[in-house]
């Protein structure tokens, strides 16, 4: 079985890179790599397959040990929730671990299935069948609620609506999760990043709009609401890919940086409020002070240099060699 295993684990490490750039508007569930981290961050769970069925693997990470694993038929992935590889499908709590079909579909699939799994021994507490193109997008911290993207377009796979699954009673619920604010939202894009409050309530995602502004998502999975934050970007949106997104001050601001490290923008949680770095002055470094201050007395100023310049090279040469 361990040499099975091993063989599964190349076979997904090789096929990984072909999922990732399988295309669509919602990045596909991730076989190998490094799956995703349960909280805390002491163990690591991933899958592997061969295409007809799939291992999940609990992987600790101070050392690699691999703890337990289950084989279940078909192929499964752990759910990525951007394009710049986040992924997820762990609840805060840590007793609930979702997988997602690799199974593809152009343009749209037309029936979607998710396994649920129990962390304690890997074993399956609910499957979800649905049809339609649904995609994971993140779990209540109970574990008790499945939010999901639902596209409906095969004209235009950026469009979708979020719904909610409960996996108590077992049924999708009637109604999408919107932003009741903004009645006239159209909810269109590509995920690129995405960052969780620390308590695994909120789920905020940076989306790119063709053709429209970007925005962040923010999904309130306790209460099943949502807001948008409209970006006010207007140059190409191929470089908003190098954006990073984190919750800091402890849950209380969003932070978007390039990757570069540069602050791009920061976003107040709970009113919204989106706020710039304080800009620099236009222009060079060139100390214009000096200029205004010899236009009102240019001698005095040159006099003053003049001694203090003899009197910088008398301290000098008062000073002991290497000071």
């Amino acid at each position: 079985m361990l040499r099975r295993l091993f063989l599964c684990s190349i076979a997904a490490l090789v096929a990984a890179p072909v999922a990732l750039a399988d295309g669509g508007s919602t990045p596909p569930g991730v076989q190998g790599w490094d799956g995703v981290a349960a909280p805390g961050g002491g163990v690591r769970y991933v899958t592997v397959g061969t295409g007809r069925d799939t291992t999940a693997i609990v992987i600790r990470r101070s050392d690699g040990r691999v703890l337990r694993y289950t084989t279940y038929p078909g192929s499964w992935g752990i759910p990525s929730v951007a394009f710049d590889g986040t992924t997820g499908g762990i609840s805060r709590d840590g007793a609930t671990l979702v997988l997602t079909s690799t199974a593809g579909g152009y343009p749209l699939k037309k029936h979607s299935s998710f396994e649920v799994l129990s962390t304690k021994n890997l074993r399956q507490r609910a499957r979800v069948d649905l049809q339609g193109d649904f995609a994971f997008d993140a779990l209540s911290p109970s574990g008790s609620k499945l939010y999901l993207i639902q596209h409906t377009s095969a004209q235009n796979i950026n469009r979708y609506v979020v719904r909610a699954y409960d996996l108590t009673l077992g049924r999708l619920l009637p109604g999408r999760i919107a932003d009741k604010t903004q009645t006239g939202w159209v909810m269109e894009g590509m995920p690129l990043t995405r960052a969780t409050s620390a308590d695994g309530r909120w789920a905020y995602t940076l989306y790119s709009r063709p053709g429209g502004y970007p925005f962040v998502h923010a999904l309130d999975t306790v209460r099943g609401v949502a807001h948008c934050i409209g970006i006010p970007y207007t140059a190409d949106q191929g470089a908003l890919w190098k954006l990073r997104m984190s919750a800091v001050d402890s849950g209380r601001t969003l932070s978007l940086r390039w990757r570069s490290g540069r602050q791009y923008l920061t976003i107040a949680a709970g009113t919204w409020k989106i706020s710039h770095p304080a800009a620099r002055s236009a222009g060079s470094s060139f100390p214009w002070w000096i200029v205004a201050l010899c236009a009102g007395g240019g001698a005095a100023l040159v006099a003053g240099g003049l001694l203090a310049r003899g009197g910088r090279r008398r301290v000098a040469r008062a000073l002991p060699s290497g000071a």
